[in-house]
């Protein structure tokens, strides 16, 4: 495995991470889940994802039990808060009431007297950036949070995240984690600009296109038991299944054929090159596939392959 700092902190984190969106806690049986944990342990991730709304905890209390037989500090895991966690209108956003109460469950739910990483899981317009950087601080201060993120917060937002700290001495949020892959670049234009001049690195969901990057989406073809089959994310992958996805992926596996890599490992490659991402998070179900995301890491991209790839993706 290979590391990288996140952001400008002294944190190292493996350059290909494991989360548990949309399969611990309910569509991957608990003893597969804890394989494919443990699996991803052994081959030398210290990056492991989670948030409170990911099946109510359920999510949360999965991947830490699985970690729990490893040295704490050998690993790095995270939490969020920000969607709804009940029907009260205080079950949601980023008010100090909701970020405390949910801090306090999410470490109860995993047991743990400290999470590494705190996301604000999106931007809420009904609460203060300062009512919610303050809670935070207050937390890190308490030694309950290590470092403080945002995930898909716009560039106008972090850049009013980082005053607000500035303003009152608060600790500033160190790591983003938005949406990045060959189909969805939107971070490229104003996210990345802005994260690097304050020292904040990406962590980046869905890399392989919620598995359209894996080519198993043949023809609109849907597999049974695939992610496009979860009516969770059906809409969003359905939105991707037309021809010029179709042929643009037909296009890329020829070129992964060429340099001899699987297509998921040039997809993750070609995150990798970019030096503002400190980590490509996965979402892999078993153990086979932690095994063949983590080979992206040798997979260097010479500069007329990211050509090609530039090409056809424009």
């Amino acid at each position: 495995m290979k590391y990288r700092n996140l952001g400008r902190t002294g944190l190292k984190v493996s350059e290909i991470s494991l989360g548990s969106w949309l399969t611990y806690g309910k569509s991957v049986e608990d003893n597969v889940a804890e394989k494919t944990i443990h699996k991803a342990y052994e081959l030398g991730i210290n990056f492991f994802d989670s948030a409170n709304v990911y099946e109510q905890g359920e999510g949360e209390r999965v991947l830490a039990g699985a970690l729990k037989e490893y040295p704490r500090e050998s690993y790095v895991i995270t939490t969020k808060a920000f969607w709804p966690m009940g029907d009260g209108p205080n079950d949601r956003g980023l008010s100090r009431k909701h970020v405390m109460e949910q801090v306090h469950a999410s470490l109860k739910r995993m047991n743990l007297d400290y999470v590494d990483i705190f996301y604000c899981h999106r931007y809420d317009p009904e609460t203060p950036v300062e009512e919610t950087l303050k809670t935070i601080d207050d937390l890190i201060r308490q030694g309950k949070i290590l470092y403080a993120g945002v995930s898909e917060w716009s560039a106008a937002q972090i850049e009013e995240a980082v005053a607000t700290a500035d303003k009152f001495l608060l600790d500033r949020i160190v790591v983003n984690q938005p949406i990045y892959n060959m189909f969805n670049r939107y971070i490229e234009n104003e996210v990345i600009p802005v994260s690097e001049k304050y020292g904040i690195g990406q962590v980046v969901f869905s890399p392989l296109a919620q598995g359209v990057l894996t080519g198993k989406y043949k023809n609109g073809q849907v597999p049974d038991n695939s992610r496009a089959s979860n009516q969770s994310i059906n809409n969003f992958i359905k939105g991707m299944l037309n021809e010029d996805v179709f042929n643009k992926v037909e296009q890329l596996e020829a070129v992964a054929k060429e340099i001899d890599v699987t297509l998921p490992e040039l997809a993750l490659a070609w995150i990798l090159r970019q030096p503002n991402v400190s980590s490509a998070l996965i979402g892999a179900s078993k153990p086979s596939q932690v095994e063949q995301n983590v080979k992206a890491i040798e997979v260097i991209l010479p500069s007329e392959i990211q050509n090609r790839i530039e090409t056809i993706l424009s």
